[in-house]
Order: C-alpha cells, then sequence, then structure tokens
C-alpha cells in the first residue's frame, strides 16, 4: 500500500543529549514529524537546528488525523512519530496508526533510543531476567486496588508508570495488597537535573516521599520486586491444605468462602480445586 515511510523514533526522556545520531538524521530528513506535543518536541528539534514540519498527533486527535496521515503515506511521504519522551506507543498514542499502516501492507521502522522503563530497570537493583511492564495503574482507589490484586502472585518484576499527583496514593495501595515490607524502587526524573533513584520496602518509600515534598514532584517509574516462587508454592500448597480441612467439615461453597478469606486466592481457582479434591 504505501510508498512512504513510518519511522517510529525515540526521542530523549530528560537530557537532549541522550538521542542517537540516527534519530537526529531521520527527524532531519523526514517529509513530517507527527508529535505527540509539539510545544515539547519543538525545542529539541531547536537545539539540533532541525526545520521540519511539526503536526500534533495525540490522543486526543489520533483518531480524527489518522487517515491524513495514512493518505501522505501512501503518496509517498516519509512520517516521523515522536511521543513527548523515549519511546512511542510505550503509555503513549500512536497505536492506532501503526497498526492500521501494518493492515495496509505499509512500512513501519524502528529507531530505538531512549524509554524511561527500561532505564528505570537497569538502575533499580531488581531482577531483570523476567519483568511486567503496566504503564500507568487506574486512577481511582476501588479499581486500582483489584487490579493490584491480580498482580498479588505475580513472580515477574512489575514496572509502573505513575504521576506526581498520584505516586504516593500508588504506592500506599500497593503496600496493602504486596505488603509493607515488598522491596520497591522509585525512579524519579530519569536523566534530568534531580533525578533521584530510591530503594527500599514499600513502607520505607512511602515515608521517604510524605517526609520530602522534592520527592514528590516530577516523573516516576515504580517498580516492585515480584513473589518469590518459593513463596508461590507454599501459598498454594497451604491454600491446598486449608481446602483439604475445610471440606471435611463444611459444605464445598462454603469451605471455598473460608479458604479464599484465610489464603488470599481467588474463588474460582479454590471451587476448581475443590472440586478435584473432592472427586479424589
Amino acid at each position: 500500500m504505501s510508498k512512504g515511510v513510518l519511522y517510529v523514533v525515540a526521542t530523549p526522556i530528560g537530557n537532549l543529549e541522550d538521542i542517537s545520531q540516527r534519530a537526529l538524521e531521520t527527524l532531519q530528513r523526514v517529509d513530517l514529524i507527527a508529535a505527540e506535543d509539539t510545544r515539547h518536541t519543538r525545542p529539541l528539534l531547536k537545539h539540533y537546528g532541525i526545520n521540519t514540519p511539526l503536526r500534533a498527533f495525540h490522543q486526543y486527535n489520533e483518531h480524527a488525523r489518522l487517515e491524513q496521515l495514512l493518505q501522505s503515506l501512501e503518496a509517498g511521504a516519509s512520517i516521523a512519530l515522536v511521543s513527548d519522551a523515549g519511546t512511542p506507543l510505550i503509555s503513549d498514542p500512536g497505536f492506532p496508526l501503526v497498526r492500521e499502516l501494518i493492515k495496509r501492507g505499509g512500512r513501519v521502522v524502528p529507531i530505538p533510543g531512549a524509554s524511561a522503563l527500561i532505564c528505570a530497570l537497569s538502575a533499580a537493583g531488581l531482577p531483570t531476567d523476567r519483568f511486567l511492564f503496566l504503564g500507568f495503574p487506574p486512577r481511582q482507589t476501588r479499581q486500582r486496588l483489584a487490579w493490584l490484586q491480580n498482580l498479588s502472585r505475580e513472580a515477574a518484576t512489575l514496572v509502573f508508570y505513575e504521576s506526581s499527583h498520584r505516586v504516593v496514593d500508588s504506592l500506599s495501595d500497593m503496600r496493602q495488597v504486596f505488603g509493607p515490607e515488598r522491596e520497591g524502587v522509585v525512579a524519579r526524573e530519569l536523566t534530568k537535573l534531580h533525578e533521584t533513584i530510591l530503594r527500599g520496602s514499600l513502607e520505607r518509600l512511602i515515608d521517604n516521599l510524605r517526609q520530602d515534598s522534592d520527592q514528590r514532584k516530577g516523573e516516576f517509574v515504580i517498580l516492585v520486586k515480584g513473589v518469590e516462587q518459593d513463596s508461590q508454592a507454599r501459598v498454594e500448597v497451604d491454600a491446598e491444605q486449608i481446602l483439604i480441612t475445610l471440606l471435611a467439615e463444611l459444605p464445598l461453597k462454603q469451605a471455598v468462602s473460608l479458604a479464599s478469606k484465610i489464603s488470599g486466592q481467588k474463588k474460582n481457582i479454590l471451587y476448581k480445586q475443590a472440586l478435584n479434591i473432592n472427586k479424589t
């Protein structure tokens, strides 16, 4: 379909020097730059003397502008897609454009570079052999707690983005769901002048942020260590033993309900286990 090329270009997450030569050359030679916020991208272009035309392409207009950009690509234009900072599409706009262009047989070329989640993970001191990026947690406390509960047994290192307005609330909910002693990291203002990386238990991290208002400013990456595998296995064994004991004295539904409250396991999982136990 497409004669043009869409370049997905990673830009600095703070320090303007953290950009590759290939990214700069791409931004210089394309016909158009589709930017999440032209006010953020323009200083970068000015710093490097790049005069490529800019067009705003963000979450509020990406569906309206989608066909325009696709038509430009079909006509042979080359377009660079950039976010405010870091790698586009990672909790940033752009997915509908990339997806539709691929469906139409178009060419998408990644220009790699900065990514806040990888930057934070590399310096966190938490396991990196397996991690799960989850973007921004839900804004409302009730939804956030339920969402976090589904992650409470995850063995991978958990990586979240969060804003200054909700960072303490989100950490408090993580403490409630994961436990106050779960190891975590708060990486703030990465690559910028006031970059800080705080490490410790979730309890300690909350205390640090509450005691220092400066630590509640900026953009955040939160990392939480996953559940130890032996701990996960122990929880599953304990839940089964609880079920066996309760099923000997109580009806199935009541036994499952009590086992869920005691172990923290989901009722639907325990119900299936109970059915299997009753068959034996």
